[in-house]
């Protein structure tokens, strides 16, 4: 039997600043509606599919990550845009790793893997 991660889906107070701000991550959106569901952004990543709906309460319990090509860049391009880091950019032993704030509180685990782990990712 296999089993992997299909779909994450956040919420958001914001979701234009939320959509913005995985938009500097790297991240494209198509905007959705299913039904009589609320319209909402997703995002399709290899085999994950990433959401994120509208809300009217704030949950910051959320922690998400994504694997980068090009970490300073993001960080700077993030802080450029008034966007906070709550982790600078470090060694770890998976890579250089930083954590920021999406606009909702949501942790967001950034990893640049170093060669030898992206070529056994």
């Amino acid at each position: 039997m296999s089993i992997f991660l299909n779909l994450v889906v956040i919420r958001s107070i914001n979701i234009e600043k939320s959509v913005s701000f995985y938009q500097h991550l790297g991240l494209m959106f198509n905007k959705e509606r299913h039904g009589n569901g609320p319209e909402h952004y997703a995002c399709e990543l290899e085999n994950l599919v990433f959401e994120i709906y509208p809300s009217t309460e704030i949950d910051v319990n959320t922690r998400i990550g994504f694997n980068v090509e090009s970490l300073e860049e993001i960080v700077n391009n993030i802080r450029a845009k008034g966007g906070l880091i709550i982790t600078e950019p470090t060694s770890s032993p998976w890579g250089k790793r930083a954590v920021l704030q999406d606009p909702d509180g949501h942790k967001v685990e950034l990893l640049q893997p170093t060669s030898e782990e992206q070529r056994n990712g």
